[in-house]
């Protein structure tokens, strides 16, 4: 019969034993052991082990209960002799051997574990709260005389002063909010404030529209483009800048796009052609490209650049609209604060009691200024005054007060240079057959027509005012 030795009693240790349980070396182990102690070596104090084995145990049984109901985790456990080591700064010895191995049951754990909890209760318990709380409430106190020249904490009466001049602060800023909501601009007797009623509108920005304006005219000598620009290019002429406006007025309108879409794109043709030589085969490409990049900025849904390939003809690929688009946006340094000439022509309505007719007869004449290379050399809102007025003129509105000429920012004097432009070309042939068109339908209340006829009627009475002029001024017929 085979007789076994305790397990105790073996000084060599076998890693490789299955059976060896109190002697195994485990990772939590071997955290527990020195730097010098060995893997195979013998635990020492064996007696002390089994002692402190007994005092864990014990203290386990009776607090089980009431830690598994307060959900405690914590492996560490308060034996006899562990206060005074950590007094010493040494390593108590219930993290050594079996009952390191019985404090820590899942082997996870490390062992400087277990200075955590006690790290943590002197942390948490800070004896200068309640002084601090005494502190506070003593400067909000007002200090006795005697002690002021001895308290360090004592405040002086003169640090409350600013808390009660929080009335006089707020009574000096109301005065200036007050100065902001007061008019700004002063009307003359013969002009309405037209704007007052648009006060309750948050949509009319009645506050600033003022001062928006005055910026757009601003904004519109730095956006115009060189009158003789057509003098540096070597192959165009204004005559093909003519055909192609033209054509992209109808390509406007097959895509449905706003009016706002096609002046911008006039504006950047004009004023990449100021800056670019460009050949001519290569000039529709620009076209194209400029009315890409205005839907982009003014349409909610611009189309896609394979509708613009396919308008023209499938002369140019999607790759070339697109490197086209990059060098136009460069050439302009991706500047398109383009002030529109409908933003002025809307204004103007608004002293005209946003009459339709008139309206539309002004976007005729407006959209002239895009096709006729004469209408460069002057800026966005003197076009749309001209236009205003000369539809007024037209059917009959009356005279050009002073409610117009403040609105509109020019006198009737002002606008004779651009007034002329526009009757002498309504009175010539008819140069581009797709504008003409496209207002002489019933929604456009035929305006191409109604002005033409008007025109030829104006020139065989007062003659042709680019030819003589010396001749009446149309607002005293």
């Amino acid at each position: 019969m085979v007789t076994t030795r305790p397990t105790r009693q073996r000084a060599v240790t076998n890693e490789n034993d299955e059976n060896a349980g109190p002697t195994r070396m485990t990772r939590a182990k071997a955290a527990g052991l020195g730097a010098a102690a060995h893997a195979g070596d013998v635990p020492k104090k064996t007696l002390a082990t089994k002692k402190s084995t007994a005092t864990l145990n014990g203290a386990t049984r009776a607090t089980r209960t009431t830690r598994a109901a307060l959900g405690d985790v914590s492996n560490t456990l308060k034996v006899e002799g562990v206060g005074a080591a950590a007094k010493e700064g040494k390593k108590p010895a219930a993290t050594k051997g079996a009952v390191a191995k019985a404090a820590r049951p899942t082997g996870v754990q490390k062992a400087s574990q277990a200075d955590k909890p006690r790290a943590m209760s002197t942390k948490t318990t800070n004896k200068r709260l309640p002084p601090v709380e005494t502190n506070v409430a003593a400067k909000k106190m007002k200090p006795h005389a005697d002690d002021t020249e001895d308290d360090e904490n004592a405040v002086p009466e003169e640090q409350e002063k600013p808390v009660k001049s929080k009335k006089e602060v707020t009574a000096k800023v109301e005065p200036v909010v007050d100065a902001k909501l007061e008019p700004v601009e002063v009307f003359p007797d013969d002009v309405q404030d037209l704007d007052k009623e648009d006060v309750d509108d948050p949509l009319m920005v009645a506050e600033y529209v003022v001062e928006i304006f005055e910026y757009l005219k601003e904004l519109e000598i730095a956006t115009m483009a060189n009158p003789d620009y057509m003098d540096s290019q070597n192959e165009l002429e204004w005559k093909m800048r003519g055909i192609l406006v033209d054509w992209l007025l109808e390509v406007h309108t097959r895509f449905r796009l706003l009016p706002e879409t096609l002046f911008l794109a006039v504006n950047i043709i004009d004023r990449f052609l100021s800056t670019k030589i460009v050949q001519l085969d290569r000039l529709q490409l620009v076209g194209v490209t400029a009315m890409f990049i205005a839907s982009k900025y003014e349409e909610v849904l611009s189309p896609h650049v394979q509708n613009f390939r396919h308008v023209a003809d499938d002369g140019f690929t999607e790759e070339e609209i697109l490197s086209a688009e990059r060098f136009v946006l460069s050439a302009l340094n991706y500047d398109l604060s383009y002030p529109n000439p409908m933003n002025f022509l809307r204004r103007i309505s608004k002293a005209d009691n946003y009459d339709i007719q008139t309206r539309t007869l002004g976007k005729y004449l407006l959209e002239i200024g895009c096709l006729d290379h004469r209408f460069l050399a002057h800026p966005p809102s003197q076009v749309a005054a001209a236009a205003m007025y000369l539809a007024r003129l037209v059917l009959e509105r009356g005279p050009w007060d002073a409610t117009l000429a403040h609105y509109s920012g020019y006198s009737e004097e002002e606008i004779q240079p651009v007034l002329q432009l526009m009757i002498d070309y309504l009175a010539g042939p008819v140069l581009h057959e797709a504008f003409f068109k496209k207002y002489a339908s019933k929604k456009f209340l035929k305006a191409s027509i109604v002005l033409r006829k008007w025109a030829k009627e104006y020139v065989v009475e007062y003659g042709n005012p680019l030819q003589e002029e010396t001749s009446q001024p149309p607002s005293k017929r």
